[in-house]
């Protein structure tokens, strides 16, 4: 299979037990999970495990996945609760020097790493879910959110379009955005991870 194939085609392929499309699967998204690995300070044998818990997840749930494209969100939480189980379990048997900092530092400083990977997977979930959008609604978009701002008139000019259709257009885009698979699994999971 080539890396250009879809999400769902490589899902739905891999549940078929195809080999080139697990590999494609991990070939895409192994940079993600050893990225949110890096990002919990996990390293050596902790890193591994963490990494290969990840996949025996995927294999042990890929069928379950009712929308394939949400499946880089998927892996991404998958990674953060193996790497914060990890930490856990880590934090159980890391001596203390009591002359070092207080333990509770350790404490803020994976909840600050969690923060971070929330933050990181909402901006991972919304490049996708703008990739998804037709090419002129994502164009407005971007220009409606560039630093500095890009005035109306001159975004009319770059799009084409006449200034009273740029907030219509908004609003249809930002409603398309909201159903993406991505947004909408994305909240679902922070709804999950809010309950616990």
């Amino acid at each position: 299979m080539e890396r250009s194939d879809s999400v769902a085609s490589l899902v739905a392929a891999a549940r078929e037990g195809d080999s080139d499309a697990w590999d494609a699967l991990v070939e895409r998204y192994l940079p993600l999970v050893m990225a949110i690995i890096a990002r919990h300070r996990l390293f050596g044998a902790d890193a591994d495990d963490v990494n290969q818990t990840v996949w025996l997840r995927l294999v042990e749930h890929l069928g379950q996945l009712r929308e394939p494209e949400a499946l880089p969100g998927w892996i991404a939480t998958t990674t953060r609760h193996e790497c914060l189980r990890a930490l856990r379990t880590g934090a159980r048997v890391v001596p203390v020097d009591p002359q070092a900092a207080s333990p509770l530092d350790r404490v803020v400083e994976i909840v600050d790493l969690e923060d971070e990977l929330v933050a990181a997977q909402r901006h991972q979930a919304l490049r996708e879910a703008l990739d998804r959008l037709p090419a002129p609604r994502r164009e407005l978009l971007l220009l409606l959110l560039a630093d500095p701002p890009v005035p109306y008139g001159e975004i009319s000019r770059r799009l084409g379009i006449p200034v009273g259709s740029i907030g219509p257009t908004r609003a249809r885009a930002l409603e398309q955005l909201r159903r993406s698979p991505e947004l909408r699994v994305l909240a679902a999971t922070e709804t999950i991870g809010m309950g616990r």
